[in-house]
């Protein structure tokens, strides 16, 4: 685009423009006067472009409210309100605003002729009707308008997170139909909550899984309505059923039962190599299964004084949470299974669903497991109970589990060669 000359008029810079055809059914000057309000050239040669492209990206925004899907309407008058420089609410909710901000807002429904441009009151004064979105519709958006929380996310990881969310949404539509979320009524989640309770009560689902449901719908449909100028009727007090299970918590192995079950020679030969040594990796580590299995040639160090692996974020997988990504020495029959994994679980990397399965049902048809509750993950909670024994401070505890710490968190926890030092002594 060739660049805007901006010119002096009664000592304020202007620029003078001709607007492009493509917007004619939305603009209705065929010239724009537009003042730059400053004295300054060289102030006048940075606004011109911003203010050109500022009209533009309305323009724009005004010729995809020219539909009569109503979602991209909702859109475009929400982009519209961006460009202007507010957010698009609605109509109910402009009239609770201060009365300074409602005046603006009329203000800048006006042409230059004094009529009223109709696509920018939809923007400002939020009266575009809202899309009538289902659930059905409400959970392929919630993918789209809520993208930023599932970055890093592996295929596997998005299946995980996708699947209870497509079962909630399916159990919500048999029991109510796939109406408008803004038709969905505090009645309509009480019999959805109803249904639930007899599922559960014919000991179907637990009642935790009946309130992950109603969890999982709300958050998404609160995120879509936000997004999509939606108001939600229902109201969730008093939805969630009472629960009296008792949070389960898989019992350690014993160092017994590490040393002369697990490690007895040939126990695990069965197994399926990357398993195994994810196995072994996890015993003086407690890494998670799915942090273990994740790790690649970059993060295993083991040239370096002190052997370690790096849990980290990668294009494969995303963290827990912030906590747990961490450093951690390597020891004992880990250092050992790490030597022969050095290019990592290729097996396992980009899909860990299968891995505690799959170790779970090898230790349970080999006679592997101490009692009926334990499992893999047990192994996590044995390399806690040791570093506990030791009495290794609680910091370095959180810091190799990836726990979060009530505290602040000064220093490097004594350093990688410090923390080895300590974990060589409880290493198995």
């Amino acid at each position: 685009m060739a660049k805007i000359k901006p010119f002096l008029r009664e000592g304020v810079y202007y620029f003078r423009k001709r607007v492009p055809r493509r917007y004619s059914s939305v603009e209705a000057r065929t010239i724009i006067n537009q003042c730059l309000w400053t004295d300054s050239l060289d102030i006048a040669d940075r606004k011109t472009p911003e203010v050109w492209s500022r009209m533009i990206d309305g323009w724009e925004a005004k010729l995809r409210g020219e539909t009569s899907d109503a979602e991209e309407r909702m859109e475009a008058a929400m982009d519209l309100a961006r460009t202007r420089g507010y957010r698009y609410v609605r109509a109910d909710e402009v009239a609770r605003l201060p009365i300074d901000e409602v005046l603006k807002r009329v203000e800048s429904i006006k042409r230059p002729n004094g009529t009223i441009d109709k696509k920018e009151a939809d923007a400002a004064l939020g009266l575009v009707a809202p899309p009538e979105i289902t659930p059905n519709r409400a959970f392929e958006l919630f993918y789209e308008v809520a993208a930023d929380k599932l970055v890093g996310k592996s295929q596997d990881q998005l299946r995980r997170h996708r699947n209870p969310r497509i079962k909630a949404t399916k159990e919500f539509i048999e029991v109510c139909g796939d109406k408008p979320l803004g038709e969905i009524t505090t009645s309509d989640m009480f019999d959805l909550r109803n249904a639930l309770m007899e599922r559960v009560l014919r000991q179907e689902i637990a009642a935790d899984t009946a309130n992950k449901s109603m969890t999982y719908l709300n958050a998404m449909w609160r995120e879509v309505a936000r997004a999509k100028g939606i108001k939600l009727q229902y109201e969730n007090d008093g939805l969630m059923l009472r629960s009296n299970a008792k949070k389960k918590t898989r019992p350690p192995f014993s160092d017994i039962w590490i040393t002369e079950r697990l490690l007895a020679p040939g126990a695990l030969d069965g197994l399926n190599t990357d398993a195994r040594l994810i196995l072994l990796g996890m015993i003086n580590t407690g890494y998670r299964p799915s942090e273990g299995a994740g790790l690649d040639e970059n993060a295993i160090v083991l040239e370096a004084k002190t052997p370690h692996i790096i849990i980290r974020p990668e294009p494969w997988r995303s963290l827990k949470n912030i906590h747990s990504e961490r450093t951690i020495p390597l020891t004992g029959i880990s250092l050992e299974a790490f030597r022969e994994a050095k290019q990592g679980f290729p097996r396992y990397r980009e899909n860990s669903a299968t891995l505690s399965a799959t170790v779970n049902k090898f230790l349970e048809e080999n006679g592997l497991l101490e009692t009926p509750n334990h499992v893999m993950y047990s192994l996590r909670h044995s390399f806690e109970d040791r570093m506990l024994r030791a009495n290794i401070d609680e910091r370095i505890r959180r810091d190799m589990l990836g726990h979060t710490l009530n505290r602040e968190r000064y220093g490097d926890g004594g350093g990688i060669d410090h923390i080895a030092t300590l974990l060589k002594k409880i290493a198995v």
